[in-house]
């Protein structure tokens, strides 16, 4: 016997490069969904594979573990992985069969679309009793261990919260999430989310270069995260920063 899950892909309407910086955030959750088919097993391996990506994977309980797979599959399976860091006991193996409405690269969040139908399957499937917010936790936990890809968690929450008409306002430094009335459908409006094709990885060197900045800068200011700071301290930051880290600290504290 087989069962079905999805989550959605999202779109940001502000909050660029803040989730990571304790800030805040207003996604949606868009009508392209990730899909997958999961199994229950008699053993202990994990099986995936997609129909839109070539590529499929076999990993057995004892060998599942960061850099034991290196391409697309690290996504479901580091999502098996760290729900296994919860302390499941003895959980059976699962194939999962994956297909996907969301674009992959375009920005719409492919990657946590993936993770969140994965991680609610899992849940399910294995009676872990996780809450939405404790899910989103295992999908950013797969994307920066397993896949090394190091984002924060808007991705995830939005995906896991979002509902029909409505934005997710996330306050990530305490996860605290409220979702707010966009009021299309009662102004008969739709917003259109177009493709541009111009693609992206997360775990490719800009990402991750442009948080290191953010990081360092925080650290120059004497500050744990960009979200302590004002606007009334973006004449300090730069004096203080290069003209590349005081951008990216300008951006994040004005967003």
């Amino acid at each position: 016997m087989s069962f079905r899950y999805s989550a959605p892909g999202r779109v940001n309407l502000i909050g660029e490069h803040t989730d990571y910086n304790a800030g805040f955030v207003l996604p949606f959750a868009i009508d392209s969904r990730t899909f997958v088919e999961v199994s229950l097993r008699d053993d202990d391996k994990f099986s995936v594979r997609s129909s839109d990506i070539d590529g499929a994977a076999e990993v057995a309980l004892t060998d599942l573990k960061p850099g034991v797979v290196s391409d697309w599959t690290a996504y479901p399976l580091g999502v098996v992985w760290a729900m296994l860091q919860t302390g499941q006991d003895t959980p059976r193996g699962l194939d999962l069969a994956l297909r996907s409405e969301v674009p992959l690269g375009a920005g719409l969040s492919s990657s946590a679309a993936l993770e969140c139908a994965v991680a609610v399957a899992v849940n399910d499937l294995w009676g872990c009793n996780l809450d939405r917010i404790a899910l989103a936790k295992i999908g950013q936990q797969a994307e920066n261990q397993m896949v090394g890809a190091p984002t924060g968690i808007m991705d995830q929450v939005a995906s896991m919260m979002g509902a029909r008409d409505q934005a997710v306002l996330i306050d990530c430094d305490d996860l605290s999430v409220r979702n707010v009335s966009l009021g299309f459908e009662k102004a008969a409006l739709a917003l259109a989310v177009i493709d541009t094709k111009v693609a992206h990885r997360h775990a490719d060197g800009g990402y991750a270069s442009r948080r290191a900045a953010c990081e360092s800068g925080a650290a120059a200011m004497g500050v744990k995260t960009l979200r302590e700071l004002t606007e009334e301290d973006l004449s300090r930051a730069a004096a203080l920063l290069d003209d590349v880290t005081y951008r990216r600290v300008k951006h994040v504290v004005t967003e």
